[in-house]
């Protein structure tokens, strides 16, 4: 079938071609329109925000620069803000006004007072400084023992009946004898104790360390004067003085010192079968045996300027204000006692007493269970320097 297209409409019907292509290409035209319109407007924007990033880079560049170029800006000093701010020449000829400043300055002035600027400052806080501690060295002369019970026993020797001989062939050999008791000793307490509020423990934690080893070697010096002065009564440990042989000179020495006096105490001990192996005395008395000089004036324990060891005799010396001046203790002191340790040295915190609890305070103890036993008397000689030189 052919169909022929016209060139324009007509009233038969037939489609107007030309018409057709102009609507086209209006379409068309508008569309490229258009489209040049938007990239236009893309490209506008980008170009503005290029502008912007190069001006904004300029601006902090200024500012770097102090807005003038060259040199960074510096902060002025308090003259130059002070010169800026007011008028000097004012000022200067204003007395009225000159004095009312003046007055307003003095008025304001701040100072390390205490009612002005003195309560914002803080001192250099050091170490605090603690009361002396005397030297504990009793116990080191003397053996310990770990115990779990309240009570320690042991068999003492009473009696020793020797009667070695020369037996002939065939003879009744002698026979010797020995006895014992049974000995009890209990452990003791030693404790006492401090208040302090939960406060001042939480905000000064250098307290609670000195408040530990304060009490700590409180015990240590109870326990050193008991064991060497308890009395055994009520409480009390049964020390070693309390126990120990009296001093008697096996034998006169001419011109007798103090130093002659240890040796015969040393030689007393011995010749009860008990080695000495030590010597405990006031530092006094021991500074007394340190300072003796030969007929030439020299000091015979050696130059006062060189450190020396404490030995006397060979003996190691403990020089301890637990023992009284003028006083002296010699003796073999791991034959003559033993320490029996029931509880060791302990500090503990409650707030369990009276009313600490609502008052927000606490009981800090400090204690130790102990007991003490001298098994040979003998071992130790006690004596009294006097007015020996």
């Amino acid at each position: 079938m052919h169909m022929q297209l016209r060139t324009k409409s007509n009233a038969g019907g037939g489609v107007d071609v030309d018409a057709i292509t102009r609507a086209i290409e209006q379409r068309d035209a508008a569309v490229a329109a258009r489209l040049d319109a938007i990239k236009k407007t893309a490209d506008d924007g980008a170009t503005k925000s290029l502008v912007s990033e190069a001006r904004l880079d300029e601006l902090e560049q200024k500012l770097a620069r102090g807005f003038g170029g060259g040199a960074p800006a510096r902060e002025e000093t308090w003259g130059e803000q002070f010169v800026k701010g007011i008028d000097l020449e004012g000022f200067r000829n204003n007395v009225q006004r000159r004095k009312q400043s003046e007055g307003l300055i003095m008025k304001t002035t701040i100072t390390s007072g205490a009612s002005s600027g003195g309560a914002l400052t803080q001192p250099y806080r050091d170490e605090a400084v603690l009361l002396p501690r005397r030297p504990l060295r009793v116990r080191d002369l003397i053996p310990s023992i770990k115990i779990t019970t309240g009570a320690v026993e042991y068999p003492k020797q009473t009696a020793r009946s020797s009667a070695p001989a020369m037996v002939a062939e065939g003879q009744l050999k002698p026979e010797s004898a020995i006895s014992f008791t049974m000995q009890t000793t209990a452990a003791k307490v030693i404790a006492h104790w401090v208040p302090a509020s939960r406060q001042i423990l939480d905000d000064a934690s250098q307290l609670a360390g000195i408040i530990d080893s304060d009490l700590r070697f409180g015990l240590a010096m109870k326990e050193d004067e008991q064991l060497l002065m308890g009395s055994g009564s009520g409480e009390n440990l049964l020390g070693m003085i309390t126990q120990a042989t009296a001093y008697a000179a096996p034998f006169t020495v001419s011109g007798q010192t103090i130093i002659d006096q240890v040796g015969l105490a040393i030689l007393q001990t011995a010749l009860t079968d008990f080695p000495p192996d030590g010597i405990i005395m006031h530092p006094s008395d021991w500074m007394r045996i340190r300072l003796t000089k030969d007929a030439g004036g020299n000091y015979i324990f050696g130059n006062p300027a060189t450190s020396s060891t404490a030995l006397l005799w060979g003996l190691p010396v403990v020089a301890t204000t637990s023992m009284q001046i003028d006083k002296f203790l010699c003796g073999s002191f791991q034959n003559a006692a033993t320490v029996y340790d029931r509880w060791e040295p302990r500090v503990e915190i409650s707030t369990e007493h009276s009313d600490f609890f609502a008052r927000n305070l606490v009981a800090i103890l400090a204690e130790e269970r102990l007991a003490f036993a001298v098994k040979n008397p003998n071992a130790l000689v006690y004596g009294d320097f006097g007015f020996i030189a």
